[in-house]
């Protein structure tokens, strides 16, 4: 190209080039221009005030922020007030916060204090607090939480128990090893459950921790004709080797991870390939956070979710977001109706349809409306109050269960 041809074009082309460019700015400045609608809604909000309570055995906390908006989140599987106490405490690390920073929070929590990293009261506690911080942030963006967490990756998610899927138990201590009538009772039960939800539903047995290892080996020999989907619980945790062994002998699928919290408890079991099914709970292991985080941990090594779950409605609704945001999920598992907390003191917004699923919960949030008026109704009851458990064999020896 000739020295003169070539500058007419560079010269032509930078004309063109910035006649576009102001054309451009021009079209885009106004409203419409997605860039100039992108500021974070969650830029000024921060946490005024934490709130716990005590409903019946189960404790909530409420978060406050400066903006008006509230999160809710529960905490289980520990004394209630034990629970409000600590919770109220760790305020003080949340105080004048922004509310949405939510993975800088739990790590802000969790690495708080040395000595009381991973413990079972301090996590417990935080996901609740994680619980609340997801529900203020898809209200402050007026989304349901799964939509923060990537999208639904299924329309439903099966749960139990239901007509169709029903697990059954250990029906109370059990020895080191079963004489015949010992494996006949729990025999008899899983066979019973096959029967009621027919060959075409779902049936597990929850060990409990609460069948040692020498007889559950030979239980589950017993009831392999039953076709369970899994055997929860089967010892207690602590120690790898025990798992392993039991993987060794049993050819049911195993499933354990309600005792265990956030991704360091539930590596062990999956680096050492001796459970098939983890059930993180999502009120212990560190809230909807960490149960992610498990969720894709677990993916890895093609090992599904069923989580555990005795919350009320408002964990279980925290849950199921997260339950609805991973790839890799088998069953879930909640007690509705009253069973766990009287109907209205938490109201969810998703249903559980004919076939036994459960369906995306609605609304920004968690979808929880907690109604406050019903707490103190609620801890008026004589039978929803807080027992530390006092298990024992036979002879009077103290049990796992």
């Amino acid at each position: 190209m000739p020295a003169s041809l070539s500058r007419r074009h560079l010269l032509t082309s930078s004309v063109a080039i910035a006649a576009g460019a102001a054309l451009l700015h021009e079209a885009v400045r106004g409203q419409d221009n997605p860039a100039a609608n992108v500021a974070d809604k969650g830029a000024d909000i921060k946490i005024s005030a934490l709130r716990g309570y005590r409903v019946g055995t189960k404790a909530y906390l409420k978060i406050e922020t400066n903006k008006g908006i509230v999160g809710w989140g529960e905490v289980t599987g520990l004394e209630p007030n034990v629970a409000v106490q600590l919770a109220q405490s760790l305020f003080e690390l949340l105080n004048g916060e922004n509310p949405t920073r939510i993975e800088h929070l739990w790590q802000k929590l969790y690495r708080s204090h040395r000595d009381m990293r991973g413990g079972p009261f301090m996590t417990h506690v935080i996901s609740a607090i994680d619980m609340a911080l997801w529900d203020i942030t898809g209200k402050a963006w007026g989304v349901p939480v799964y939509r923060l967490l990537g999208g639904p990756t299924r329309d439903k998610v099966r749960v139990y128990s239901t007509p169709k899927a029903h697990k059954t138990g250990t029906g109370g201590p059990h020895p080191y090893s079963g004489n015949p009538q010992d494996i006949e009772n729990l025999v008899k039960a899983v066979k019973e459950t096959r029967e009621r939800v027919g060959k075409d539903g779902t049936v597990m047995f929850d060990a409990h921790c609460a069948v040692p290892p020498a007889m559950l080996i030979q239980l589950a020999a017993a009831i392999e004709p039953y076709n369970i989907l899994f055997l929860e619980e089967p010892a207690v945790p602590g120690n790898i080797e025990v798992f392993k062994r039991l993987k060794q002998h049993i050819k049911i699928p195993l499933a354990t991870g309600e005792r265990d919290r956030t991704i360091w408890g539930m590596l062990p079991y999956l680096h050492e390939r001796c459970i098939d099914i983890l059930q993180p709970d999502c009120a212990h292991t560190g809230g909807i956070t960490q149960m992610k985080k498990i969720a894709t941990l677990a993916e890895a090594y093609f090992v599904p979710l069923a989580p555990h779950c005795t919350c009320s409605e408002l964990g279980v609704s925290a849950s199921l977001h997260a339950s609805f945001a991973v790839p890799f999920l088998l069953i879930h598992e909640m007690y509705l109706d009253g069973h766990l907390m009287p109907a209205g003191v938490a109201k969810k917004s998703f249903t559980v349809d004919d076939t036994g699923h459960a369906t995306l919960p609605q609304g920004p949030g968690l979808g929880v409306e907690i109604d406050e008026s019903m707490f103190a109704k609620v801890n008026a009851d004589p039978n929803r109050v807080f027992k530390w458990p006092a298990p024992t064999l036979s002879d009077g020896a103290v049990r796992d269960y």
